[in-house]
């Protein structure tokens, strides 16, 4: 394979929180890189996948969620979030087609929730941003399998009157449909240049901080209802051991003690399932035995450290 046969370019995959970008970027990298939980706003630095087709290589931005921020984390997820989209050579606005439908047509089947009304809500301040700054974008209304497609070709002609789409997919994030044409219309737009990666590398994230959203993953899978977005999980320790495995410490962050005898659980048997799952998908990520040691700390104001904005890539503004 020559440089000139190949192309390589960024994708920053923006849209509001939850609308299905993290599993949109696993799809399209067919592995897992980005961690997909029920809670909003989980991925909290740009994870960059890695995509590689014939002679591609596509680096997809999984931008935190955009939305009205209101505390200096979430100033700095969003900002986060339009510098990614700023810097990379193609953008896709990943869109919940339900939510719009539920909201814009209520005539429709759905009933819109306060969930879907701040959806549309967030969708509007993208398309706003984006018209702002004259930029174009690609249109990919997501979660089409739960919908009916005259629903769809209204909400598509909603949102195409706004000016800023090129071109306009639908697909489903979750159970693959329309992913491949996504894929084929990127790779066309991605420009010529060699491969800023090794074929065999899916991400560029440290490894460090891929073993910490596991983590959170986890966490939040467990104690999603209980437990708000006031959690952060950091790898304090990642030693490898001469037998070959892998010895990893990571301390979760919570706010108060209430909050930390939740994550424990009774008898410590939450934090032991959070430990578990984890430790289950950390070893087939790194393909060797790992000793995993959890620790849970009481942070009131984990969410102002300076350290743990730079280990994210996030802007500390004061």
């Amino acid at each position: 394979m020559t440089e000139s046969t190949t192309r390589c370019g960024f994708v920053a995959i923006i849209g509001a929180p939850n609308a299905g970008k993290s599993t949109l970027v696993n799809q399209l990298v067919g592995t897992k890189v980005s961690i997909v939980t029920q809670k909003v706003q989980t991925t909290r630095f740009p994870v960059r996948g890695i995509a590689l087709h014939d002679d591609c290589q596509m680096i997809l931005v999984d931008t935190p969620g955009i939305f009205k921020p209101r505390r200096r984390l979430d100033r700095a997820m969003v900002k986060s979030a339009w510098s990614g989209a700023e810097d990379a050579d193609c953008i896709v606005l990943l869109v919940d087609a339900a939510a719009q439908l539920a909201v814009k047509h209520p005539n429709a089947d759905t009933k819109a929730t306060g969930a879907d009304h701040k959806a549309v809500e967030d969708v509007d301040m993208i398309v706003k941003g984006l018209q702002d700054n004259n930029a174009k974008a690609i249109l990919a209304l997501n979660k089409i399998d739960l919908m009916k497609s005259e629903n769809l070709l209204a909400i598509a002609d909603d949102l195409y009157k706004t000016g800023v789409f090129e071109d306009v997919l639908m697909i489903s994030a979750e159970k693959g449909h329309g992913v491949k044409d996504l894929r084929a219309l990127l790779e066309k737009k991605m420009p010529e240049g060699p491969w800023l990666y090794p074929a065999d590398q899916a991400a560029d994230a440290p490894v460090r901080i891929l073993a910490a959203e596991i983590t959170r993953e986890k966490l939040f899978l467990r104690v999603h209802e209980e437990l708000p977005y006031a959690a952060a999980v950091v790898t304090t320790k990642f030693e490898d051991k001469p037998d070959g495995s892998a010895r990893i410490e990571q301390t979760i962050f919570v706010e108060r003690d209430s909050q930390r005898s939740i994550v424990l659980g009774k008898n410590g048997q939450t934090l032991k399932w959070i430990g578990m799952k984890s430790r289950e998908e950390l070893g087939k990520l790194l393909d060797r035995q790992v000793h995993l040691f959890l620790h849970v700390q009481v942070e009131e104001k984990w969410s102002e450290d300076r350290a743990l904005y730079a280990q994210f890539g996030l802007e500390y503004e004061s």
